[in-house]
């Protein structure tokens, strides 16, 4: 399977390559198919490969004490997915990773990617850009849990992932807003 042009298109969204770099770069990522439900990281073992979404979702979330399920962050099309303290530290995963969908996806080892920024140090630029990102949201997202209605934080759910809850299930959207499925049913009929 060839890599897609959605991956290379994310990737010009920060850094400009040349063809020359594309070459070098496209060997590097492998290529993934998924069934829903597959799991891709259990807490406990070391990500060691950071994952890009070129069709259908991924989630990233913990279990508690109790069994109950967290979703932390849903990754559809055109995100990119890992648990980054494990990635980047090469130590123990807190989180799990799977699929919601049917998924395929390019990833990059830890150590492929290493010598892609010694090689190529604009992907370097691009992953910064990318992980600072990804904490802005973070932060963004703690704000709002601690700040915001559950009728407003769905509201900036499906901003933020248009179109998204007609694919997935409505009990990983309410864990994600951190309410039951119940009450998340009684917003959705209130709003329009």
């Amino acid at each position: 399977m060839s890599i897609s042009e959605s991956l290379f298109k994310n990737l010009s969204r920060h850094i400009s390559l040349d063809e020359k770099e594309v070459e070098e770069i496209t060997p590097a990522f492998k290529t993934k198919l998924l069934k829903k439900n597959a799991v891709l990281l259990q807490p406990g073992e070391i990500c060691r490969n950071i994952y890009f979404v070129d069709q259908g979702c991924l989630r990233l979330f913990n279990t508690d004490a109790n069994g109950f399920e967290h979703n932390i962050m849903f990754c559809p099309e055109g995100w990119w997915a890992a648990d980054m303290a494990s990635f980047s530290g090469q130590v123990p995963a807190f989180y799990h990773i799977a699929a919601l969908e049917d998924s395929r996806i390019f990833y990059l080892s830890y150590s492929d990617l290493e010598t892609l920024y010694v090689r190529i140090p604009k992907l370097e630029r691009f992953f910064r850009i990318l992980i600072q990102n990804g904490f802005s949201l973070y932060q963004f997202r703690i704000n709002s849990n601690l700040a915001n209605t559950a009728e407003e934080r769905y509201e900036i759910f499906r901003k933020q992932y248009p179109g998204l809850e007609q694919r997935i299930a409505q009990k990983h959207i309410a864990t994600y807003l951190g309410i039951t499925p119940v009450f998340l049913s009684r917003i959705r009929k209130r709003l329009p």
